[in-house]
């Protein structure tokens, strides 16, 4: 499931133009070329029902659910699947469409658990909320014919818990699998009322290709997929935007927790190096804030078979004050320097060298990053007269080919690869 703060606007946004403008009951928005109506309708505040779609993946129209009424146009088109037109007028309630709608969430609650009581999405989810919006009130084919509410759980994955029982058959999450992560390890197997989300060839979770990187959880409507953590600890109160502390990618969280203690971590949709995406160490490995070996003061000692002991901020770097000095007036200005992980962020690397540069006084400042990265500075140095990078993450979505030699970003770089 999304963050709990995050508004879904239905279907990525376009850019560019021209720009097209339409009425939506009566009022008139003007967007981008290639807009869905359903995205037209969010921008004007207008939230038409919808279940398969999101503005992480590309629209579907599957769920039926976002139906509405366009003038000169037979039956009722799926919003999330229409684009806008110039002058087009489009009716988003009436009776009809209510009608429509409470049908189709009928047949879906025909086939669904009523434990909202203990399912771990309770209070945040989209099935749940779609419900109520059509007002949902019976459901006139009980559950005494064919159903999947016996389905049992796959919880071979250490991180989440997949409850095919509650699968609504959306295919959000084979669709996150295939355009955001791109590793296609999910599919819909089977057809009709046999239709079914499989890993792999039918297999656990852990059995499969799964990186575990989480896309499928997030896009997941329901309680079908859930993290472990949320299972465990129910659902968060507020959420704090931060930086996934693993590596330098720099990619953006909401931290979703309770108190002090954090439930889950969500990739920001808005974070400029991740776009909502992430890998399964920002994504699952949080263990760390709450580990019983993590240190919360600094600690010094005068040599190394001494035992450290916890001391103020104040006292620790008024220590590694005086120990650099002294060892610079024992050896020389040379005598001492730094050096950053390519894990560091652009902030900490400059704040490295800043130091170096005008505390220590000398030049004595490297990244590993230039080590691996120095063929590769000599060559855009050699070509293009700059051996800084020369595009952002972004750029790779204009690009017609792409050609990766020597490299498996899919591994190394996943949610870069992801975008490419």
């Amino acid at each position: 499931m999304q963050s709990i703060v995050d508004q879904d606007l239905g279907t990525p946004a376009r850019l560019g133009t021209p720009l097209l403008t339409l009425s939506i009951d009566g009022q008139p928005v003007t967007v981008p070329e290639g807009t869905s109506v359903l995205r037209a309708a969010a921008l004007l505040g207008q939230k038409i029902p919808k279940l398969c779609a999101t503005e992480q993946l590309e629209a579907f129209g599957s769920c039926r659910l976002c139906l509405v009424q366009i003038e000169g146009m037979k039956g009722l088109p799926a919003s999330c699947t229409t684009p806008v037109a110039e002058g087009m007028r489009v009716t988003t309630q009436t009776a009809k469409l209510a009608e429509v709608r409470r049908g189709v969430m009928e047949l879906y609650i025909s086939d669904h658990p009523l434990d909202c009581l203990t399912c771990p999405a309770n209070g945040h989810c989209e099935l749940q909320d779609m419900a109520g919006v059509v007002g949902l009130r019976e459901v006139r084919y009980g559950y005494a014919g064919a159903n999947h509410l016996s389905a049992a759980k796959d919880t071979s994955n250490p991180y989440f818990t997949f409850d095919p029982a509650k699968c609504i058959v959306c295919s959000r999450c084979v669709r996150a699998c295939d355009e955001q992560q791109g590793t296609f390890a999910l599919t819909i197997q089977g057809r009709g009322f046999d239709s079914k989300v499989a890993a792999s060839q039918d297999v656990p979770f852990m059995d499969s290709e799964c990186v575990s990187c989480g896309a499928c959880v997030q896009a997941c409507p329901t309680a079908t997929l859930s993290e472990n953590t949320l299972i465990e600890r129910g659902q968060a109160e507020h959420s704090v935007v931060t930086t996934c502390a693993y590596c330098g990618v720099g990619c953006s969280f909401r931290a979703e927790m309770q108190g002090e203690a954090v439930v889950r971590m969500v990739p920001n949709k808005d974070g400029h190096a991740n776009h909502g995406h992430s890998c399964v160490k920002g994504r699952f490995a949080i263990g760390y804030a709450t580990h019983p070996d993590r240190i919360f003061k600094p600690m010094i000692r005068a040599r190394i078979s001494d035992p450290w002991r916890e001391v103020s901020w104040e006292e620790a770097i008024g220590y590694a004050a005086r120990e650099l000095k002294r060892i610079q007036a024992q050896y020389g200005r040379n005598s001492i320097g730094g050096i950053t992980s390519s894990r560091c962020t652009n902030e900490e690397t400059y704040l490295v060298q800043k130091l170096v540069r005008a505390g220590f006084g000398n030049n004595n400042v490297d990244t590993c990053a230039r080590v691996c990265h120095s063929p590769t500075g000599y060559g855009l140095k050699q070509t293009l007269g700059e051996s800084a990078g020369t595009q952002n993450f972004d750029s790779v979505m204009q690009a017609d080919v792409i050609f990766v030699i020597g490299a498996n970003p899919t591994d190394g770089h996943p949610v870069f690869a992801s975008q490419m």
